[in-house]
Formats: C-alpha cells, sequence, structure tokens
C-alpha cells in the first residue's frame, strides 16, 4: 500500500511540475481578464494590419517598377499587352 502511494505521489509531483513548466495559471488569468485580452488582441490586429499594409506597399512598389523596366526595355509580347490595356483603359474614361 505504501509502495503505491509513493508511486503517486511521483506522478502528482511531476504533474504538477508539467502544470509549473505550462504556466496554465499565468493563461487562465489571462484569459479570464477580458481587458486585457481585448487590448492584447487590439494591438496585435494594429501590428498585423501595419505589416500587411508596409508589405503590400513594397510589393506594388516592385510590381510598378518591373512593369516599368517592361515597358522601357520594349519586350515586344509583354510591351504590346501592356499598352493595349493603356489605351482600352484611357478610351473608357
Amino acid at each position: 500500500m505504501e509502495e503505491i502511494m509513493i508511486r503517486l505521489n511521483r506522478q502528482v509531483d511531476r504533474l504538477l511540475g508539467s502544470l509549473e513548466r505550462m504556466q496554465l495559471e499565468e493563461y487562465l488569468n489571462y484569459v479570464r481578464d477580458w481587458k486585457r485580452l481585448l487590448w492584447v488582441n487590439f494591438v496585435a490586429g494594429l501590428a498585423r494590419g501595419l505589416g500587411m499594409a508596409i508589405g503590400f506597399t513594397i510589393l506594388g512598389a516592385a510590381a510598378v517598377v518591373l512593369l516599368q523596366r517592361i515597358v522601357v526595355d520594349n519586350i515586344p509580347w509583354i510591351g504590346d499587352f501592356l499598352a493595349e490595356v493603356i489605351r482600352m483603359a484611357q478610351q473608357k474614361l
């Protein structure tokens, strides 16, 4: 009987150690505090939005530079296609 209690105590100690390493109590406190949760998610959303805006700006600028080089180099089939698209857009306006 005593051996079973010793084994059970070891298992409980291991379980408690695992829970402490997981920081489960801190996570539960974080989830329960709705103001903090709302603020952290708001700031994370702002950071994601800002990152996407900067990323799209850089990709858009790279696309514009690439298209300008294609037109300047006058690559026949791509340059003609872009010229046709521009001409059609100007006619619609």
